[in-house]
């Protein structure tokens, strides 16, 4: 129970790796604020939470609208206590190439996974900050390291999150905070489902490894560093990729 009595907010955790990442921090002792754009699709993650014994609660919001944001955070504040982890999980894709891009599919997807993870950051660490501790971890991707064709606003929006954690990591550090990115490679979710077999093909060609990840790889990864075993790790980019991307 490396985590017992700590309480977590796991935003994007209806499915897929935010589900995982939730169940895993209940695993290890955490109490969990699920957040989502409906109550309904996090209920599975909610039952998920309890069935481990842990508290938890659903939170229905669009993560870039910053008022709807402070709100919420104002009542997990009430609903919790403490706010010791964050992990901005949520994110949207609107793939195209960029000749084709629409304004509107660069502002959704840079508004959800850029704007959303700064307007979640901003209220919880002043709340950590007063406390002189915390946890923060990114979800990003490892294209916001090497780009992929035909995702130029998802790539910019996950090389931004990079950023972000770096410059956040480096503001808060001095009071107990650590701040650090997790980039996935390819994982097995809904959205990865959806590639053509030609596609997974060429993808696999290029993961050293010759699979897909699992949700629960990145949920590992989270979840160590939200633990007393990475107390001396912030401001770093993790990829989980299979060897995708070596540096």
């Amino acid at each position: 129970m490396l985590l017992e009595g700590k309480n977590a907010i796991v935003t994007g955790a209806s499915r897929g790796i935010g589900r995982a990442i939730a169940l895993e921090l209940a695993s290890l002792g955490a109490n969990v604020a699920c957040v989502s754009r409906s109550l309904d699709s996090l209920q599975e993650t909610i039952q998920g939470v309890i069935a481990l014994g842990r508290k938890a609660q659903g939170y229905a919001l669009d993560v870039a609208n910053t008022d709807a944001v402070d709100k919420a955070v104002e009542q997990i504040s009430q609903d919790f206590g403490t706010l010791d982890i964050l992990v901005n999980n949520a994110g949207v894709t609107r793939d195209t190439l960029m000749m084709r891009m629409s304004e509107q599919d660069w502002d959704f997807v840079l508004d959800t996974n850029l704007k959303g993870a700064f307007n979640w950051i901003k209220p919880v660490t002043r709340t950590m900050i007063r406390q002189r501790s915390g946890t923060v971890v990114n979800i990003a991707s490892v294209v916001g390291l090497i780009g992929n064709a035909g995702q130029v606003n998802y790539s910019a929006s996950k090389a931004g999150l990079i950023g972000l954690t770096k410059s956040v990591a480096r503001e808060v550090a001095s009071r107990g905070i650590t701040v650090n990115v997790v980039c996935p490679g390819f994982i097995e979710t809904d959205m990865t489902k959806e590639l053509s077999e030609e596609v997974r093909k060429k993808v696999l060609e290029q993961i050293p490894l010759k699979r897909f990840g699992q949700a629960t790889d990145i949920a590992k990864m989270v979840s160590f560093l939200c633990s007393p075993h990475s107390t001396f790790i912030t401001g770093q980019t993790f990829t989980v990729d299979g060897g995708m991307v070596m540096s």
